[in-house]
Order: C-alpha cells, then sequence, then structure tokens
C-alpha cells in the first residue's frame, strides 16, 4: 500500500497510524499527527480504493450507504499490512494510535471491530458505524477519542451516540468532544484530540 514513515524521537510514544478522508492521501494528516504527539512515529496510509479518482479505504453504494463486503475485505487487506509494516520498520505493534478523518475514521473503526486491541488508542474524527450485527471483541484495554459535529450534515447525532455505546458495550473507555463546525475537522477539536491523548498516554 502506497505510504509514508517517519521514525519519531520517542519510540515509547504511540506509533500514530494516519487514515485521511475520501480524496485525501497518505500525508493530509501528517501536520495534526505533529500536533497531536509530537515524538510519535507516524504510518500514513493511502487508502487503495478510487471513487471519481478520490482514494478511499472501501468502496460505498451511495453517501452514507458503504459496500460492506468490499468494507470487510479491506479492514483485513489493512491489519496484514499493519503487520507487514510493523517488522519493515521496527515499531510496536502493541502500542499503535489511530488517527482518523471521515472514510478513514471509518476504516479505523472497522479494525476495532474486527481486531479489538489492534490500537491502544484511537483518535475517530466525525466516523459513523462501521458495520452492525457484528459481535465485537473485549475492548477493554482500548481508549477511544471521537469527534462529532452537532450539526454534521453527513453525520445524524445518534449515529454518533450509537457508535459510542457499541464501543462502550465492548468494554473500550470513550471520549466524545462535539463541536459546531459540520463535518470539518475544527482547531478546537484537533487541540481536544491533543489534550485527551496526552492525558490517556501518560495514565497508561
Amino acid at each position: 500500500m502506497i505510504h509514508v514513515y517517519r521514525q519519531g524521537t520517542d519510540l515509547s510514544l504511540p506509533t500514530l497510524v494516519l487514515f485521511h478522508g475520501t480524496g485525501g492521501n497518505e500525508h493530509d494528516l501528517l501536520p495534526l499527527a505533529e500536533l497531536l504527539s509530537p515524538g510519535s512515529s507516524v504510518l500514513g496510509i493511502r487508502g487503495n480504493v478510487r471513487e471519481n479518482g478520490m482514494p478511499r479505504y472501501f468502496r460505498r453504494l451511495a453517501e452514507g450507504i458503504f459496500d460492506e463486503e468490499d468494507l470487510i475485505f479491506r479492514t483485513h487487506e489493512l491489519k496484514q499490512f499493519l503487520d507487514e509494516a510493523a517488522a519493515q520498520y521496527g515499531f510496536d505493534p502493541a502500542n499503535l494510535a489511530a488517527v482518523g478523518y471521515s472514510n478513514g475514521a471509518n476504516i479505523a473503526g472497522s479494525l476495532l471491530f474486527h481486531y479489538g486491541g489492534i490500537f491502544r488508542y484511537a483518535v475517530l474524527l466525525h466516523p459513523m458505524v462501521p458495520l452492525r450485527g457484528l459481535s465485537l471483541p473485549r475492548l477493554d484495554e482500548v481508549s477511544v477519542f471521537i469527534g462529532a459535529g452537532t450539526n454534521d450534515p453527513l453525520i445524524q447525532t445518534e449515529e454518533t451516540q450509537e457508535l459510542q455505546e457499541l464501543l462502550e458495550s465492548a468494554g473500550a473507555g470513550v471520549t466524545a468532544h462535539w463541536g459546531n463546525q459540520g463535518h470539518r475537522l475544527s482547531a478546537a477539536e484537533a487541540e481536544a484530540a491533543r489534550d485527551w491523548l496526552r492525558r490517556t498516554a501518560v495514565r497508561a
């Protein structure tokens, strides 16, 4: 998979795995990663699917309607890539933090839904429920930050609340931050995620 890896200055910090939004690329969230955890190693991954020429992590049938078969296939594909990247670059696969925006947050959520503690931390910015009717693995060792918009035109408040409840029912610790910037990632949301990650990673 097309990706960028940058080794950090403090290898005790979690490695940040970056998942961009639709139309983005492996470099899009590098500035956010620098804000969230300046000393961390960073792995930015470009989605393998194209929608009208725009990179995504999985296909969708329409706005808000996922191609679930492709989503599941791409989830397993990404898990295999993460295993290979950990071996190649030498980062600790047991100390990863997912950082995903929109489509990227959805694939990160799907990885949690399928593989449980694949991430110790997850910053999910404007996510949806990736799959329903799935029996989730235990997430007792996982901490999740959800960034959401009260006026997000693409994601209903109820959907965000449903995702939070699903994660919490599987044992994850979840913090939700609500803003009013629509579907856009705001500075306040990014700073709230940074403060949360610092508190959570230090406490661990």
